[in-house]
């Protein structure tokens, strides 16, 4: 049965019924098709693609990755495009093939992929691991170097904790803290005899045309066999690269790594935006519908608060550089940290203000939303609770504001969407290219308001057009935009689930 407010056209009341349907539809149809190629193009870059050994007509050969091929533009017939990686041996690492001029091609199951620090991959075969215990080649060379990368990770993993967790913090503490200069001392010495162990161990290797390399191990980060992995192995090594493109850092100016300092300063931006602007949207539109006398004045301000949710964002962002960067934050270090300066604390970009600058920007949706949600409430509600004796506070806070809990929750659903994708006015106030050391750690006062932060956007535009690269850097792009849309949902959905949870429990307000 169709409640009051509800009634619908009947499906053969002329075409408009379909055509709304035939809306929903193509826009369902069309962010499946987004999402489905997010993940195609982004979770497709952590599968162990095989290598091709391309021979070509003049006898060269060539191993790479088949990325895709085109028809050629002025001529029959068609190119493949290949990553061949080798940097450092070719000064590129792709290459353009015909595909008239392919003689053979073959996947041998010898051919390694090295994941380095610099130069980027190597694609080509491993031919002996020198140490300090002697010379090892053939396949005994593959078994000792998977083992000698383990021992390089456990050792790597300890050297950044002892940078992350000892030293930043003790360097911060020197200047107030002389006495922690030995406790330093040892912890750098440390590091030392970490990076000591790492190095000495060199490999040798060849690429398919026959050049040799000489590869120090230290700079290597992982290496595997694609022509020689089953589908379980695959599986676990695809699994393993989303959980490092997860956990881990950025590394080889954003082009490489992963990106959980950006996830982190992205939803703990969204988290002290939500926590500002909810109440000032809320008690604004209280005091605008409930407790304001109803004039041109009124009307005046709704009109001005919804024409602000109609501007660039940019023009928070330089609003939010002058305010509060400059404006309060230059007062804040002059008050209480002037012996810092001209090293500026709060008088620059940072956490905080980016978070007020996105509150500011969302403000306005707040604002609305609440509103439209105070004016569903029946007048008969208010006046059945003032009849009972209870006060106009009372009335408000026990009866209307449950009520409007809901709308309420819609504003910052409309707000958290907003916010968590912008990127424009956070170029002027705090986000950074690269700042791997997140805002909370176990240094008082533990939330570093003042410090910078990477976000999922920017990250993304860092990627796409300040890289070398764009090619190479596509897969990251794609990858990091599906997690951005990810964390946008999972927020979404949290405040989702407490709506229908509050209007469960205090009974749903009929359209009008």
């Amino acid at each position: 049965m169709i409640g009051p407010g509800r009634a619908r056209l009947p499906r053969g009341e002329g075409p408009w019924p379909w055509l709304a349907a035939g809306s929903v539809a193509l826009s369902l149809l069309l962010l499946v098709g987004l999402l489905t190629l997010l993940a195609a193009r982004g979770m497709g870059h952590f599968w162990p693609s095989p290598l091709t050994l391309v021979t070509l007509e003049d006898g060269r050969q060539l191993v790479g990755q088949a990325v895709r091929e085109e028809r050629l533009a002025h001529a029959e017939g068609r190119e493949r495009l290949y990553l061949t990686a080798n940097r450092d041996l070719d000064g590129a690492i792709w290459t353009w093939v015909a595909v008239e001029e392919i003689v053979a091609e073959s996947r041998p199951h010898d051919l390694v992929v090295l994941e380095r620090t610099r130069w980027g991959s190597f694609q080509g075969r491993l031919l002996a691991l020198e140490s300090a215990e002697g010379r090892v080649e053939g396949e005994a060379a593959w078994s000792a170097l998977q083992a000698r990368l383990e021992e390089l990770a456990a050792l790597r993993s300890e050297r950044e904790r002892l940078r992350d967790e000892t030293v930043v913090p003790l360097v911060r503490r020197l200047e107030r803290e002389p006495e922690v200069r030995g406790e330093l001392a040892r912890a750098n010495a440390r590091i030392r005899e970490l990076q000591a162990r790492m190095e000495g161990d060199t490999l040798w290797l060849e690429s398919v045309d026959g050049r040799r390399l000489e590869q120090p191990l230290a700079q290597v980060l992982r290496a595997w066999r694609p022509n020689a992995m089953s589908t379980p192995q695959k599986l676990a090594a695809w699994g393993q690269g989303v959980w490092r493109f997860l956990s881990e850092g950025p590394r080889a100016a954003n082009s490489a790594g992963g990106v959980w300092p950006a996830i982190f300063g992205t939803v703990l931006m969204v988290l002290l935006m939500s926590v500002v602007v909810t109440p000032f949207g809320v008690l604004a539109a209280i005091y605008l519908n409930e407790v304001a006398h109803q004039g041109r004045f009124t009307r005046l301000v709704r009109i001005a608060v919804r024409n602000l949710a109609g501007v660039p964002s940019i023009v928070y962002g330089v609003f939010g550089l002058g305010v509060f960067v400059y404006g309060i934050g230059g007062t804040l270090d002059e008050w209480f940290f002037a012996d810092q300066l001209p090293s500026p604390t709060f008088g620059t970009g940072g956490l905080l203000w980016a978070s007020l600058t996105l509150a500011l920007l969302t403000l306005p949706v707040v604002i609305v939303a609440t509103e439209e949600g105070l004016a569903r409430v029946p007048d008969h509600q208010r006046e059945g609770a003032l009849a009972l004796g209870a006060t106009r506070v009372e009335m408000l806070t026990r009866v209307v504001l449950p009520m409007t809990a809901p709308a309420m929750l819609t504003g910052v659903i409309l707000a958290v969407a907003r916010a968590a994708g912008e990127v424009a006015p956070l170029m002027l106030v705090g986000v950074a290219k690269l700042a791997p050391q997140v805002p909370v750690d176990g240094e008082f006062p533990f939330l570093h308001l003042e410090r910078k932060f990477m976000h999922l956007g920017y990250h993304i535009y860092d990627v796409a057009f300040h890289g070398g690269d764009v090619q190479a850097a596509l897969p990251l792009v794609y990858a990091t935009a599906l997690l951005l849309v990810l964390v946008i949902l999972v927020l979404n959905l949290t405040a989702i689930f407490l709506r229908h949870h509050l209007r469960a429990r205090h009974g749903a307000l009929p359209r009008r």
